[in-house]
């Protein structure tokens, strides 16, 4: 008979949730493949793992991707501007290596580019991404082979990315494993992935949200921060936190994040801050001076006005509505009757980013989905805002194949492409909406419907509140209000002694 010693009867590990029992959708859904999925299967006692299964799957969409841009990648990127939009294939990847100097040999940020555009206009780490990948391609043949093999070792790496924010997302919620299935089978994650380089950013975020949901601040820190090196986006995951560490008193947590997100950031930006200024704020100069483009409701007003907004009016503008958004979002997190979390406010944060920007461009999608799944992990509003972003996907290459045509005008007229914009603007506020709600009445939340309380949310989860205003304050004061079984939960599970 074991000992009480290295069998400790007093600890409790809840069960990992069933989307099958708790989602509809999912269930249903689930009669495609057999069916439920049994106890068995979902603690992960065989080889089989959640984890394992959904970094298979993940590969597997991120390969039927690929097969999707097979048009392109047999001649359409190089031997027809109109064929690439009508099968809807474009990249990003094989123009821009010999548009941004790679196919020369250029060295990105110190070696100015013919043309209008002087210096690489990405951030430093997704340029040296870039340039890593230009190392790998081999040198031979025509130019359309070095760019055909440029895109191919591309997509190796994205796809290691892929895998990366689809395990990553599977063990940020340790109960919901199987809620990264969304990740893993989005649609839209698949038809994106390899437009442009984002997918380096949006692993990191995930990599730095598994971190904080551990208790690993610093590292959360240290990770965001090279995403940010990576893509601008990520740093605005440092203001909803701020504001819940405000409510917790979690100072000292916000202070380690911060200062790792700091160093990380400057490690990688200022080498070449210093020895190459000019190249290294081509980005911010683009950022700031591009017009209105693809994808934002900025376009539509400047497509449809004949005296459209000036470029400097437009940023302005669009600053403005960002700093409301996360003044609403700020208030929101301090007056709600529960503290909200983290995914909740990651999400709103960026969705708020990207719609107020004057370009929501197709991949930028990807920044949203491991964020969407942690927020509000249900298959039906997922697919309804999925479809949208699938609507839109098709509808900005049409566009663009209607514009390219000449007089043929094959493809999406201005108008039609307008409904597309509206489509998936709506599809994203739609979701929006939803967290919001889930926030304000945290019954309809479907992770604290489950038991939890904020399992990404690391040193946040079942936290006292020191800093609340309105309702909330009143008691009762804690924050997680939590009805189901208390369990402290480790780094590595339960702790021994919990109920």
């Amino acid at each position: 008979m074991p000992s009480a010693e290295t069998t400790p009867t007093s600890v409790h590990e809840p069960d990992p949730v069933r989307p099958t029992q708790e989602d509809e959708v999912a269930a249903r859904g689930s009669e495609l493949i057999g069916g439920p999925i049994g106890r068995r299967a979902l603690l992960g006692t065989s080889w089989w793992t959640p984890v394992r299964i959904v970094a298979l799957v993940a590969i597997g969409m991120f390969a039927l991707g690929l097969v999707q841009k097979a048009p392109c990648y047999n001649g359409a990127w190089f031997f027809g501007a109109s064929s690439q939009y009508t099968h809807a294939c474009y990249s990003d990847i094989p123009h821009l290596y010999q548009g941004r100097g790679f196919a020369d040999g250029l060295v990105p940020y110190f070696d100015k580019l013919p043309g209008d555009m002087e210096y690489l206009e990405y951030p430093v780490l997704t340029g040296v991404f870039m340039e890593v990948a230009s190392w790998l391609t081999p040198g031979t043949g025509s130019i359309q082979d070095q760019e055909q093999w440029y895109w191919m070792v591309n997509a190796g790496m994205l796809m290691v990315c892929a895998a990366v924010i689809a395990v990553c997302v599977a063990r940020t919620h340790a109960r919901r494993p199987w809620d990264a299935l969304l990740v893993a089978l989005a649609p839209a994650f698949a038809l994106t992935a390899t437009i442009n380089w984002d997918l380096l950013a949006v692993a990191l975020t995930a990599a730095a949200m598994l971190m904080w949901s551990r208790g690993r601040s610093l590292a959360f820190g240290v990770l965001l921060g090279l995403a940010t090196a990576a893509k601008l986006y990520p740093v605005f995951l440092l203001g909803p936190l701020f504001v819940l560490c405000w409510r917790a008193g979690k100072w000292r947590d916000f202070g380690k994040a911060l200062g790792g997100t700091v160093v990380a950031w400057l490690v990688v930006n200022l080498p070449v801050m210093l020895l190459a200024w000019d190249g290294w704020s081509q980005f911010y100069r683009f950022s700031q001076e591009r017009g209105v483009d693809f994808g934002s409701f900025w376009l539509i007003m400047a497509q449809n006005s004949g005296d459209p907004l000036s470029t400097e009016t437009v940023n302005t503008l669009a600053t403005l509505l960002m700093l409301l958004c996360c003044a609403g979002i700020a208030a929101l997190t301090l007056t709600a009757p529960r503290r909200p979390r983290l995914a909740q406010l990651a999400f709103l944060i960026v969705a708020a980013f990207i719609v107020t920007n004057k370009v929501y461009s197709p991949q930028y999608v990807l920044w949203l989905v491991p964020l969407a799944v942690l927020a509000r992990p249900r298959w039906r509003d997922f697919l309804i805002w999925q479809a949208c972003e699938v609507a839109y996907f098709l509808g900005i290459w049409m566009y663009l194949a209607y514009t390219t045509s000449g007089d043929a005008h094959k493809g999406l007229p201005a108008d039609g492409y307008h409904w597309a914009i509206g489509v998936h603007l709506l599809g994203t506020l739609y979701l929006c909406a939803l967290v919001v709600r889930d926030i304000l009445m945290p019954e309809r939340d479907p992770v604290r419907r489950a038991g939890d309380d904020d399992p990404s949310g690391g040193v946040l989860d079942r936290a006292e509140d020191v800093f609340v205003i309105g309702s909330a304050a009143h008691p009762p004061r804690h924050a997680a209000h939590f009805d189901g079984p208390q369990v402290e939960w480790g780094s590595r599970g339960p702790a021994e002694g919990s109920l």
